[in-house]
Order: structure tokens, then C-alpha cells, then sequence
């Protein structure tokens, strides 16, 4: 069965989470309790089979001492072309005023402006592509014929 984008985005946020947490030298149940998360939550990121929220990435990041940014991305809440324009989507992560729920709402509006910004600032197709030939030939003009 294939995953969808999602799950590979999960997945592969899984496995740099396993990797980091082996490189960190702490077990599953250190991680998790320096984490503030249970045990079984932390087991399925892991291996993939749930999509933490960005609180839990920010909490994981500070116990594996890593940046939070990067779990972001790996999550696929920030693009990692972002580079300077990420500013937004960080500050909004970062906001301890808002609940969960208002920081994606808040990305979802913020996405969606830059991807009209996007298709806006994209060229126009007009109509279809003519061929090569096309300008060679001559326009055909019609005659109009009077009759006496």
C-alpha cells in the first residue's frame, strides 16, 4: 500500500526522531518523560503513525537539544525553502498566547495567502500554444464580391 504525502512527511520525521534520540543515548521511556509525553505517543511518532502537534515537536526538541525549527520541517509545518520568510511561521510556533488550534488556523491562512500570492504572480496562459507553422502562412482574407 502506498503512503501519501503525509505519511512520508510522518515517517521520515520518525526516523530523525529515532536517530537523534540513539544519538542522544537515551531509551524511548528517558525521551519520553524528558519530553512530557507518554511513552506509546512517542513509540507511534516514531514509527510514524501519528503526526505530533508543533508543542510536542518544541518539547521533544528541547529535550534531544536540537532546534525545533528543524523538527518543523521535518513535520512539514515549515517549508525548508522558508529560510528568512520562516520568521512568520516560527513566531506563531513560538506563541505561547495561543492554543494549538489558533497557531494552525493561523498557518493554514497565512499558506494560503502566499500560494495566491504565488498563482497571481505566475503567467497568464492565454489560450493554446499555435505551432511553428502557424506564422508562415499567409492570413486568408475574405473577398467580397459585389454583384451588378
Amino acid at each position: 500500500m502506498a503512503k501519501g504525502m503525509v505519511g512520508q512527511t510522518v515517517e521520515s520525521l520518525g526516523d530523525y526522531l529515532k536517530e537523534q534520540r540513539t544519538e542522544s543515548r537515551l531509551s524511548l521511556r528517558q525521551l519520553a518523560q524528558q519530553a512530557g509525553v507518554s511513552n506509546p505517543y512517542l513509540s507511534q511518532i516514531e514509527r510514524g503513525l501519528r503526526k505530533p502537534s508543533a508543542e510536542v515537536l518544541q518539547q521533544l526538541a528541547r529535550a534531544l537539544r536540537i532546534s525545533a525549527e528543524q523538527l518543523y520541517v521535518r513535520a512539514g509545518i515549515l517549508s525548508p525553502g522558508d529560510g528568512v520568510g520562516g520568521s512568520v511561521e516560527i513566531a506563531v510556533l513560538n506563541d505561547p498566547a495561543l492554543t494549538e488550534r489558533q497557531k494552525q488556523s493561523l498557518l493554514d491562512v497565512y499558506s494560503s495567502f502566499l500560494a495566491m500570492n504565488a498563482a497571481a504572480e505566475a503567467p497568464a496562459v492565454v489560450g493554446p500554444v499555435e505551432s511553428e507553422t502557424a506564422g508562415d502562412e499567409e492570413p486568408s482574407i475574405p473577398h467580397h464580391t459585389q454583384e451588378s
